[in-house]
C-alpha cells in the first residue's frame, strides 16, 4: 500500500493481491492510518485485484478506529471482483464507498 498525506488527509492506494500470505504485511502498512484515524482517510481500490478475509478484517479495523476517533473513512474505486467480494461479504453496506 502506498500512503500519501495531503492537507491533513491521507490517501492509501491498495495494489495487487492482499491474500493470506500478504495479510500480516498489510496490517503493518495500515498502522500509520490507524494512528491517524481521527483524520479523513481515503482508500483507493482501483489497483486492487483481490482481498482475502484477513485483508477485509484490516479494513474493518480501520473503519472501527475511524468511527471511534471521529475521523472519516471513504473507499473509492471498489469495482469488478473487489465489488463482488464486498457485496458477498456484506462489507458494501459497512463502508462509505464512492
Amino acid at each position: 500500500m502506498n500512503i500519501i498525506e495531503k492537507d491533513g488527509s491521507y490517501i492509501g492506494t491498495l495494489t495487487g493481491w492482499i491474500d493470506t500470505a500478504e495479510a500480516e504485511h498489510f496490517m503493518k502498512e495500515l498502522k500509520p492510518l490507524l494512528e491517524n484515524a481521527d483524520k479523513s482517510i481515503e482508500i483507493d481500490c482501483s489497483k486492487l485485484d483481490y482481498i482475502c478475509s484477513l485483508g477485509l478484517r484490516g479494513l474493518l479495523l480501520l473503519r472501527k478506529e475511524s468511527v471511534a476517533k471521529g475521523g472519516k473513512l471513504v473507499l473509492t474505486h471498489v469495482e469488478g471482483e473487489i465489488q463482488k467480494i464486498f457485496t458477498l461479504t456484506g462489507f458494501y453496506k459497512l463502508f462509505d464507498i464512492k
